[in-house]
């Protein structure tokens, strides 16, 4: 026993440099992802006379309030920041409920076609984005929507979140048939079943889509750029930073500001929401 326990001891010190070293790595990793971003929320405190002398310091010799104030109250950043969170708020729960439908029906049941359209919806992910702007477009203009909320709502939860359907479609097929069969006993048809049992259990991956769909209409830009052209009171957060890009001047700390106040929201979601965004993908992978 005596020994088994050195040769334990001896493997453990044997392998604690090697994650020292990992850990390490992983910090410096870590460190050069952020830096960009903290970056960017210190520029945007520095004044604009000292944006280009200090470059990429990360401790300015003064810091300034006065580019939040011009973004937000000069810049249209109050409209910009409603329609932000109107067009999020409802494309996600667009895509929530149709991917959560979708996944259910091809968890669940076995049907003629089944296979091709998991094969079509698989396929249309090596569709580049690009290539369905013009379509997208198109739609959208012949239906009279163009530089409206509700385009912009429609076009972002009516691409293919495959993504999405595939996790639910996972998350349904892994549960138990007899949770169905107990529905049925007292009573739940399809839709009773469905909303009362199913939706419920569902929400580890729920999470998980709201949180995913949330940061990309949220950070969304060429789309809302394209279909917002004529409109810019329409415009969402992403968009508007474009407006500080002139044809001579670019205000940069402008920019800077206005982004660190979009990234803000989104990433108090996201801590506040991590635990179940984890455990919802590790609930969707172990299905």
């Amino acid at each position: 026993m005596t020994v088994a326990k050195n040769i334990g001891k001896k493997k453990h010190f044997a392998f604690k440099p090697f994650m020292l070293l990992a850990h390490a790595i992983l910090l410096i990793c870590s460190l050069i992802w952020i830096y960009p971003i903290v970056w960017t929320i210190i520029s945007s405190f520095k004044p604009q006379a000292n944006f280009f002398k200090e470059q990429l310091n990360l401790l300015p010799s003064m810091m300034t309030l006065d580019n939040y104030i011009r973004v937000w109250s000069k810049a249209n950043f109050t409209i910009y920041f409603t329609n932000s969170v109107i067009v999020t708020i409802c494309t996600v729960a667009l895509v929530l409920i149709m991917t959560n439908m979708a996944g259910y029906v091809l968890g669940r049941y076995k049907f003629f076609g089944r296979g091709f359209l998991m094969a079509l919806f698989l396929s249309s992910i090596c569709i580049p984005l690009v290539s369905t702007l013009i379509p997208v477009y198109q739609i959208v203009k012949s239906m009279g929507l163009m530089g409206t909320r509700l385009g912009l709502i429609l076009s972002g939860a009516g691409g293919a979140h495959v993504i999405f359907l595939l996790l639910f479609s996972s998350y349904y097929s892994t549960v138990p048939n007899e949770l169905e069969e107990a529905a049925k006993l007292d009573g739940c048809g399809f839709l009773g079943t469905y909303i009362s049992v199913m939706v419920p259990l569902s929400s580890p991956i729920t999470t998980t889509v709201v949180i995913m769909e949330s940061l990309w209409t949220w950070n969304a830009f060429q789309l809302p750029l394209i279909l917002t052209l004529n409109n810019p009171a329409s415009r969402t957060l992403a968009v508007g930073l474009y407006a500080f890009k002139g044809e001579n001047v670019v205000d940069w700390t402008g920019i800077c500001a206005g982004g660190a106040i979009a990234m803000v929201p989104i990433i108090i979601v996201f801590i506040a929401f991590q635990k179940f965004f984890i455990n919802g993908m590790a609930g969707a992978v172990k299905g």
